[in-house]
């Protein structure tokens, strides 16, 4: 069996599964488990990463072209044809994150044989847990994918066990970007409240959204995840500043009682994989002062909003 990914939380539960050897190509995106960086990449980019504000006009003039243009990837067509994928993982999720499906089926079509495509398009963790069992259902192995999401379901559960049911939400805003705003959605609002916070400008299971500064300021968040899709740690603490001199910034109950932080969202939170898992129990460590369920090595700094600078 020979599988394609490209999407990175699809090769992370193929993984998860321990069919890491099956795997023959990925995404640009796919770097986790490390092991996997010397398959062949099939995928590229066409926008430029920036600041946050430049890539959202380069998605959004994209978006807007003919179909032949919009796609906001690459697909390398002659070497996904040269690999002979028996199955190709994909998404029908967010034309912005990877490779659209239309696009895939459209190459799909011209090859021979045909690979079985799996799509993958979940909106709550739930989803997540069916899509182990979809992938390992098409690659043949069922039991070892049963196997994973059991596991999967007991990290989860057993975080649960250190919340505190009688205890009042906390107010969480979650920023999946950060020029324009947008509050996080799908899974996130899922887990925050889960965790026993209050996702306060999402629902569970509703796309993320673009918000205004006076949204945000309104939903008087306690605590705030600064957590953009795709950027790393790094990245983030570039573009605080500017999210810091804004003039709503410190009417935000968060930044008053500093409780602000930044989570690498390349790897955290915006990957419908096995680690939302290892997010949710950071969340629980986080909202309830729980260290002992906080998983090691978790990509966060704390913002320190009176020095405006990131620590541990």
């Amino acid at each position: 069996m020979r599988v394609v990914s490209l999407l990175p939380s699809a090769t992370e539960l193929l993984c998860a599964i321990g069919a890491e050897d099956m795997l023959v190509g990925r995404s640009h995106e796919c770097d986790y488990p490390a092991s996997i960086a010397d398959r062949p990449v099939l995928t590229g980019q066409r926008t430029v990463a920036t600041t946050s504000a430049d890539i959202d006009r380069q998605v959004r003039e994209a978006l807007q072209q003919d179909d032949s243009d919009r796609s906001l990837y690459t697909l390398d067509v002659d070497q996904l044809r040269a690999l002979e994928p028996d199955v190709i993982l994909t998404q029908d999720l967010c034309d912005v994150c990877s490779i659209d499906l239309k696009t895939v089926r459209g190459v799909v079509a011209t090859m021979s044989p045909e690979p079985s495509v799996v799509s993958l398009n979940p909106q709550t963790l739930e989803d997540i847990y069916d899509d182990i069992l979809t992938i390992g259902q098409a690659i043949g192995r069922t039991e070892a994918a049963d196997a994973a999401m059991v596991s999967l379901r007991g990290e989860y559960w057993t975080a649960v066990d250190y919340t505190n049911p009688y205890m009042a939400s906390v107010p969480v805003a979650f920023l999946e970007w950060m020029d324009p705003l947008f509050a996080g959605g799908h899974w996130t609002p899922q887990l925050i409240n889960a965790a026993g916070g209050a996702h306060v400008l999402n629902e569970p299971g509703a796309k993320s959204r673009q918000i205004s500064a006076d949204d945000l300021v309104s939903a008087k968040p306690e605590r705030l995840i600064v957590c953009p899709c795709g950027y790393d740690l790094p990245a983030i603490e570039r573009e605080m500043p500017a999210l810091c001199a804004q003039p709503w910034w410190s009417e935000l109950p968060a930044v008053q009682a500093n409780q602000v932080v930044l989570v690498d969202g390349n790897q955290m939170f915006n990957r419908p994989g096995p680690r939302l898992v290892t997010a949710f129990r950071w969340l629980v460590s986080w909202l309830h002062d729980r260290d002992e369920v906080r998983p090691a090595g978790f990509p966060v700094k704390r913002w320190d909003c009176a020095t405006a600078t990131a620590g541990p």
